[in-house]
């Protein structure tokens, strides 16, 4: 018996050795980057689905018959869910598997897709909005986490120059592509596009993307309290940060009764993640000081990108006046500069200390924000291409550079949790940014035209213009000639007053980018990032 069980273990000796050689074969090249390339693309259609609408909302509010306050829930509910399935897509890819979570989630959205293309009340519109947001947040982060968990370390900062092209790309494009769709087809096709791109991504995830498995023992004990505590939390403060600002902050008894409901949950979300036997979000990952720098400049890039890509169309067309086309081809410039920089991002981030593209990327991007504090009333597409290409350039180096930092020293068990937690940063830090530009605008532009009220009343220049100009309009035949040129004068005091802050705007946005180049150099050394010679080979 003792002899038969030495002959036992070496005859099942073999048998553990074929586990090595199994990823060996999983990691064709040709099979993951076509299973990562197609869920890319569904990334892509998702951060793209944030910003489409943008510039095709009255021609929406005109086909649903919504008033002007009910259309920005358009892009509202989407995004108000969505910050719940960020983080909760790390546990499900664990316990289910990357492939069958990114598989429904792009199912759901497809559908979520064609009804609110279809829908004839605006009300049915956010309802399948607020859907196609939350079911469709997984196909974000699930992509970072691949990128870092199937792609050996060599590789990883191509498969980050790839995941950055398409973060930065989506919300810069998404104006432009959807402007054109509206003109060409109608604003219901910014929604129906996603049906045939949708079904190319699900075959291609479900050809090629077995890259990991689940576990179902994680069902035990799952956190619903958890669950309901971070809905509550997450919701009420994206609620406030998208509607605080037009509804006057805690001048409105909602507003400030959801931000006493956010900081509540916010701390008894922390309370139970930190103490549950079974977390659904594992913060523990912010023990790591680069994670935790990572976090925090994510959450600026994601002010910048989308702080930059709300600026600029709000400026032309409010004071510019240009059509939704118009403003997409004045903002392709961006788009372009980051697809042009991505490669030489990924060559500085092998070949240096992340650090140094982090801060070089921060201060263009500053600098880019800051050329535009200047701004005047008939700034167009030459002006605004300069800070445009500093801009895209500089976000680019910086948001590479990030995800570098934040997840390559990540033992490989957070990976997964902790690309929600940076999706989530990113997405938060943009919508902090957006709230406090908007807030920025509104109040700037009533202390600029108080100033400029009180020059015109105290006999400046511009007293003796609005007396000429009565005096033309009484020539003129003109009712009421002393108050048609009050009104005319208010307009144009109106229109300098709001161009003088959008300067104050982009200059607050490059104060932002400078501060995080200097926190960026707090951040260690990613030691575990591929050597040069590795990766040029």
């Amino acid at each position: 018996m003792s002899a038969a069980a030495p002959t036992a273990d070496a005859a099942e000796a073999p048998k553990p050795a074929a586990p090595p050689a199994a990823p060996a074969q999983e990691v064709d090249w040709g099979k993951l980057f076509l299973g990562f390339g197609a869920m890319v693309i569904g990334q892509f259609m998702a951060i793209l689905d944030i910003q489409i609408v943008a510039a095709s909302l009255p021609q929406i509010q005109a086909g649903v018959g919504a008033s002007a306050d009910q259309v920005s829930w358009i892009q509202t509910a989407y995004l108000i869910p969505e910050v719940v399935m960020i983080p909760l897509s790390g546990y499900l890819s664990r316990l289910w598997g990357t492939q069958r979570v990114y598989l429904i989630s792009c199912t759901g959205f497809i559908v979520m897709s064609v009804l609110t293309g279809l829908s004839s009340s605006i009300d049915m519109m956010i309802l399948t909005r607020a859907l196609q947001g939350f079911i469709g947040g997984a196909m974000i982060p699930t992509v970072f986490a691949v990128a870092f968990t199937a792609f050996p370390p060599e590789r990883r900062v191509t498969a980050s120059v790839i995941m950055g092209l398409i973060v930065t790309l989506a919300p810069t494009v998404g104006p432009t592509l959807g402007g054109h769709l509206t003109e060409w087809l109608s604003w219901r096709w910014l929604f129906f596009i996603n049906v045939p791109t949708g079904l190319v991504v699900l075959f291609g995830v479900a050809r090629w993307g077995q890259f990991d498995k689940g576990d179902p023992s994680l069902a035990k004990g799952f956190d619903w309290f958890g669950l309901f505590v971070m809905a509550t939390f997450l919701m009420s403060m994206q609620f406030v940060l998208e509607e605080g600002a037009k509804d006057n902050w805690f001048e409105d008894n909602g507003i400030l009764a959801l931000t006493v409901v956010a900081v509540v949950a916010g701390v008894v979300f922390i309370w139970r993640q930190l103490s549950y036997r079974n977390p659904i979000v594992e913060l523990r990952a912010f023990a790591n000081r680069n994670f935790s720098i990572g976090v925090m400049m994510t959450a600026v890039s994601g002010a910048s990108l989308f702080g930059g890509t709300f600026l600029l169309p709000q400026f032309l067309g409010r004071v510019r006046h240009y059509s939704a086309s118009e403003v997409g081809t004045t903002m392709v410039v961006s788009g372009l500069s980051m697809f042009a920089t991505g490669p030489i991002a990924g060559r500085l981030v092998r070949q240096m200390d992340p650090r140094v593209p982090m801060f070089i990327g921060f201060m263009l991007a500053g600098f880019g924000m800051y050329m535009a504090h200047a701004v005047t009333k008939e700034w167009g597409f030459w002006e605004f291409a300069g800070v445009q290409a500093c801009r895209g350039v500089g976000v680019m180096i910086a948001m590479i550079a990030t995800q570098q930092i934040t997840m390559s020293t990540l033992p490989p068990q957070m990976v997964k949790n902790a690309s929600g937690l940076v999706n989530l940063s990113r997405n938060t830090g943009g919508a902090v940014g957006l709230a406090l530009l908007a807030t920025s605008i509104t109040n700037q532009t009533a202390l600029y035209y108080m100033g400029l009220s009180d020059q015109v009343g105290q006999g400046s220049a511009a007293s003796g213009m609005m007396a000429g100009l009565a005096a033309r309009m009484q020539q003129l035949g003109v009712a009421d000639p002393d108050g048609a040129a009050r009104k005319a004068i208010g307009g144009m005091l109106q229109e300098q007053a709001t161009v003088l802050a959008f300067g104050d705007s982009f200059t607050l946005l490059a104060y932002g980018c400078f501060l995080a180049a200097a926190v960026s150099l707090l951040a260690k050394p990613a030691k575990n990032a591929p050597p040069p010679p590795s990766d040029a080979h």
